[in-house]
């Protein structure tokens, strides 16, 4: 087994616990391997990481420090790298973690018997976990996103389909299906959907384990979950154009289907015929899965109805008198929807409201991320870190802080006293020495706010007009965007 936790520009109070929970998986250690794929551009931090890998080293686990000189490719470019070393080819599966993901020891021992008896099966997906749901009002609008996608598109799919998109981390893959279907490729930013798409096609297999969790955080800010959302509505665009003609071109199996009839020839003639069309409902369903469910409705066409009906067709109704749209559009389709997302997190049911404008609200962000992919647009390969705060496992980082955070560092240091370990003592003591100003300040989204004023504006066109349900869903509407474009949503970046 091969663990590979991907450390991108960590917090330094993070690092420690990202790699001892890795170590302390259970699986016996004469299997076990854990790389630490440190892709960080901070001196201090690269020593720090090294020197911990160093420390559990000598504890007895096979632990390998990989710092890449020439950092190409984002996320994909450092697995790929990682997966070209020999040594990885003495094991059989691999599994990856982010840095804020937090497993639980005895995550491999429910996952990878699942591979036990399927030699077709080719990925384990585990649920995600947040410990930081409850934080404020935009990682609640999230949970609930996520909760729906988790729940009903990755389960079902799992269940009906075998496959479904893989998470880029918390999942264990069989080394053999990533090498058979390409292994990572840097075309994309979501490579993880990316390795999926070509796997399924290839003909491997996946298992969604919704009782499996793993502890992790989400986005605090909304700067931060905006470039998130942005990188994950872009990059499927991008793929969809590349994965187009493979997956029309995608192979038919052959499924093994026989009757007991008297005349063989008759047989024959029914096997072929069943076959064959019971085998063209399954490519033209799995194709259209992939194509309308999978890339289409998500990631466009919701993006675009939310988009041109709410932010520009409703609005601009309210300036000419002949125009008119009827009340189940503008209010009973959306709220629909908003519930059976909401469904598989009942305690979010207070803020359905909130959720349905805020998700309004973001399709300005969906919608301009699909454009720039589906165009191949200069900022559909931009791949920002989504940046957090460490929340992933409160207990531990807490205690760690707490006993460990003013002594480890230093003492780990000399006890490796070189001429870099100096160095790194005098940059300490100089980050010690200043003192350390968090300024939270507040950004201003245009395009947001150029939507408030349009929207607050038709509001009151429509307040003259006496047009109550508009009225009401304009202002509404036009103060989410405003709130939105003032910044004043989740947590502020310092």
């Amino acid at each position: 087994m091969c663990t590979n936790l991907m450390l991108h520009f960590m917090k330094l109070k993070v690092y420690e616990q990202s790699i001892a929970t890795a170590c302390q998986l259970d699986w016996p250690k004469d299997r076990f391997l854990v790389q630490v794929l440190d892709d960080s551009d901070d001196e201090l931090l690269q020593h720090l990481i090294r020197d911990e890998v160093m420390s559990w080293k000598e504890k007895g686990v096979n632990i390998v420090y990989r710092h890449r000189f020439i950092r190409t490719g984002y996320k994909a470019g450092n697995l790929k790298s990682a997966m070209a070393c020999d040594y990885v080819n003495d094991y059989e599966f691999v599994t990856i973690f982010d840095a804020d993901f937090q497993p639980n020891p005895d995550f491999l021992k429910l996952t990878v018997p699942h591979f036990k008896g399927n030699p077709d099966l080719g990925l384990v997906q585990a649920r995600w976990s947040f410990v930081n749901k409850d934080e404020n009002l935009l990682t609640r609008l999230q949970y609930i996103n996520l909760c729906f996608h988790f729940e009903v598109e990755q389960q079902v799919n799992g269940v009906f389909l075998n496959f479904f998109g893989f998470n880029g981390t918390a999942g264990v893959w069989r080394i053999q299906a990533l090498e058979e279907s390409g292994g990572w490729l840097e075309r994309t930013t979501v490579e993880d959907m990316d390795i999926a798409v070509r796997a399924h096609l290839n003909g491997w297999k996946f298992i969604f384990l919704n009782d499996v969790r793993v502890n992790c955080e989400l986005p605090e800010s909304y700067e931060t979950y905006k470039k998130q959302q942005h990188r994950w509505h872009s990059g499927p665009m991008q793929l969809f154009r590349l994965c187009l003609p493979a997956v029309l071109k995608a192979k038919v199996y052959r499924l093994n289907i026989s009757f007991h009839l008297p005349d063989r020839i008759e047989t024959r003639k029914i096997e072929n015929l069943i076959s064959s069309s019971f085998l063209l409902q399954i490519s033209i369903w799995k194709k259209a899965n992939l194509l309308l469910l999978f890339f289409l409705l998500r990631k466009l066409i919701l993006p675009l109805y939310s988009f041109t009906l709410f932010c520009i067709i409703l609005p601009l109704t309210m300036f000419i008198p002949e125009a008119e749209l009827p009340g189940w559009l503008i209010c009973y389709v959306p709220i629909t929807m908003s519930i059976l997302n909401i469904l598989p997190a009942p305690k979010s049911f207070p803020f359905l409201m909130p959720y349905l404008l805020f998700e309004n609200t973001m399709s300005v962000t969906k919608f301009n991320a699909m454009i720039s992919g589906l165009f191949q647009l200069g900022s559909s390969y931009e791949w920002v870190v989504t940046k957090k705060t460490g929340r992933a496992s409160e207990s531990d980082l807490v205690s760690l802080a707490e006993r460990e955070s003013k002594t480890m560092n230093e003492e780990k240091i000399q006890r490796r006293l070189s001429e870099s370990g100096l160095e790194m003592l005098e940059k300490m003591s100089e980050q010690k020495a200043a003192p350390v100003v968090n300024k939270k300040k507040n950004k201003i989204y245009r395009k947001e706010l150029a939507l408030a004023f349009l929207l607050l504006t038709a509001a009151a066109r429509s307040l003259l007009s006496a047009q109550g349900i508009h009225f009401y869903y304009l202002l509404f509407q036009g103060m989410s965007f405003l709130v939105v474009g003032l910044d004043l949503i989740g947590e502020q970046m310092s």
